[in-house]
């Protein structure tokens, strides 16, 4: 089994098109990136600009036309045949018929050899110490039909960090909630990325969202998908309720927002 390397994640002149009515449509156009290990990056552009498309290469779920792509030295389908990746999607996906530490215990049942993943001896984490840590303690033997929406969110999210892989790569896990419960998970998981720092990849269309989170926010133009520009989130962390009050952070989210404006001219 191959040994992971502290490399970070490698993207150079990736490429992809998908069929149109008359001709092939260019989605992603000669992506070069690099994404520290135990950083949190967001993808950030309008939509349409191939933000799920990287994602989904990332994740070995999509091929790419042209280029190469590192996960830690491993290509993204071993690191997904072993284990190291976990994907976050929109919805959260949950089993209706098992509870909540059931779903979130799925990674261990479904994938046994999971729990001893290349260069690691220790187990996959405690479903219900992670349930825990997301505020679900009193909901651990409930169905996903008795959680509320941001409930569930947290479950998917618990699902994730219980795999422990080394990467989570996030698909707007929060788009479909309300605007309070968007805000309470924001804080979840930035306390969850605190205390488990993996590496996080995550799409979002809130730059306010994209700012919070992240350590690196990457532009990308209107289709085809460039790099348009890749800014450093110069905010200290731990992140705390209130500092969207801040004038960096404010400065931080224009520069975002002019940034997409940018692009989508580009």
């Amino acid at each position: 089994m191959p040994t992971l390397t502290d490399t970070g994640i490698r993207v150079r002149g990736v490429s992809r098109s998908f069929p149109g009515s008359g001709a092939d449509v260019l989605v992603l156009d000669d992506i070069d990136l690099t994404i520290r290990r135990g950083s949190f990056v967001t993808f950030f552009g309008p939509s349409g600009c191939g933000k799920t498309t990287l994602l989904r290469i990332l994740a070995g779920l999509q091929s790419q036309d042209e280029g190469d792509v590192t996960l830690f030295g491993q290509t993204p389908a071993q690191a997904a045949r072993d284990k190291n990746i976990a994907w976050i999607p929109q919805s959260s996906a949950l089993l209706p018929w098992q509870s909540a530490r059931r779903n979130a215990d799925l990674s261990r049942r479904v994938n046994r050899r999971a729990g001893r993943r290349a260069g690691q001896t220790r187990e996959l984490g405690d479903p219900m110490e992670v349930l825990g840590q997301m505020g679900l303690a009193a909901a651990t033997d409930l169905r996903p039909d008795q959680l509320s929406g941001g409930m569930r969110q947290r479950v998917s999210l618990a699902r994730g960090f219980v795999q422990d892989a080394p990467l989570m790569l996030m698909d707007e896990p929060f788009s479909a909630l309300d605007e309070l419960t968007r805000e309470e998970l924001r804080y979840q998981l930035l306390d969850m990325w605190e205390r488990h720092r993996k590496t996080v990849v995550f799409v979002t269309h809130s730059a306010t969202e994209a700012v919070l989170l992240s350590d690196t926010v990457v532009v990308m133009s209107a289709r085809p998908g460039r790099i348009h520009t890749v800014i450093e989130v110069d905010l200290p962390r731990p992140r705390a309720a209130g500092i969207e009050d801040d004038p960096g952070f404010r400065r931080t989210v224009a520069r975002l927002r002019a940034a997409v404006a940018e692009g989508r001219g580009a």
